[in-house]
């Protein structure tokens, strides 16, 4: 018996420019329309910024990139690094305040190698987990189930961040 998962989201994924060049570049291209509400970005800094991940493993499946695009870590200065790391511990407390993880799996995609759709620019994925996500869903079926739209996502996160001022 075969299955089908509709996932109509995904057309986006499958159709975006090929990476390679600054063409394409979600770390450069969104910021830079001003628009954070549309393009799901939660936290401008002064070097990085903080959104949300449009293809998540979870609810509230933040990432954190600089403005400059950089692909590896080695060439980012200090400032941008000591802000990046303090938007990664910001980014698990915003989590904390709106969902209430039992865990979280942190890791910079740095290079086509390592899953980074967009090698061209380091990131860093902040992903909550609580005590048994992975369900037969993920397991058996292969699947993720994210019960939350993005639009509603982006409005917990968001209110969990106004208030941590």
């Amino acid at each position: 018996m075969t299955e089908t998962l509709w996932a109509p989201w995904r057309m986006a994924y499958i159709q975006r420019p090929p990476t390679g060049s600054s063409a394409g570049d979600i770390f450069v291209d969104l910021p830079a329309e001003q628009d954070d509400v549309k393009n799901f970005i939660l936290f401008r800094g002064v070097h990085a910024f903080v959104m949300l991940n449009a293809y998540p493993y979870a609810n509230g499946h933040l990432m954190v990139a600089p403005y400059r695009q950089i692909a590896d870590i080695v060439h980012l200065n200090d400032d941008e690094l000591l802000e990046i790391n303090q938007l990664v511990a910001k980014g698990v407390r915003w989590l904390r305040k709106a969902y209430n993880p039992n865990g979280f799996n942190i890791g910079v995609n740095m290079g086509s190698a390592a899953g980074a759709g967009i090698p061209i620019h380091i990131h860093w994925h902040i992903v909550p987990r609580w005590n048994g996500d992975t369900s037969f869903m993920t397991s058996i079926g292969g699947a993720r189930v994210i019960p939350q739209s993005l639009e509603d996502t982006y409005m917990v996160v968001k209110q969990a961040i106004d208030s941590d001022a």
